[in-house]
């Protein structure tokens, strides 16, 4: 659930506004075909500002930041463990933040690097295939996670995630981004 804060119902206030200020410019208009036209268009470009602009207030008044975050590997299931942390840096309170998590498994060195390891031949009928490949192993996974909602204005809320963590994975790079809404 997100949260509407007075700026939110202002912005939504002044668009409203906006489109009944147009459909009453457009009223003199005296071809009814050409007035409700003008009224679809009007209601067209009033909405699609106002939902941008939600947007953008989102991202300006919900501010939280990632206070700590620490990893461990389960060996026994093969799971990565997150715990951190989460404040809420802005002024309003916020619905829920997602974390998003990027594992980039990084095997290859500089001075051990080949042609084999970098190109992967592949024929025409690869790139109609439709059909996954068993023994893919993708050198990159991502994931996202709710890890707090209905976090107050300076509250500080933990977290924990469990992760399947890829057993082929050497020197793993782990990314954070942390979204909120």
């Amino acid at each position: 659930m997100t949260y509407m804060t007075i700026l939110h119902w202002l912005v939504l206030a002044f668009f409203i506004a906006l489109f009944a200020l147009l459909v009453i410019v457009s009223k003199k208009e005296t071809r009814p075909n050409v007035f409700w036209s003008m009224v679809f268009a009007s209601f067209l470009v009033t909405s699609t500002a106002a939902v941008f602009s939600m947007f953008v207030l989102d991202k300006y008044t919900k501010k939280a930041q990632l206070v700590s975050i620490k990893n461990y590997r389960l060996l026994r299931s093969e799971e990565i463990v997150f715990k951190g942390k989460v404040q809420n840096v802005g002024k309003f309170t916020i619905g829920q933040c997602k974390l998003s998590i990027k594992m980039i498994n990084n095997p290859l060195e500089a001075g051990k690097l080949s042609g084999s390891s970098v190109f992967k031949p592949s024929g025409l009928g690869d790139f109609f295939s439709m059909k996954e490949k068993k023994d893919e192993r993708p050198n990159t996974v991502e994931r996202e996670f709710v890890v707090v909602k209905n976090i107050e204005p300076g509250e500080i809320l933990p977290f924990t995630i469990h992760m399947k963590y890829p057993p082929y994975f050497k020197k793993t790079r782990l990314i954070y981004k942390l979204y909120c809404h």
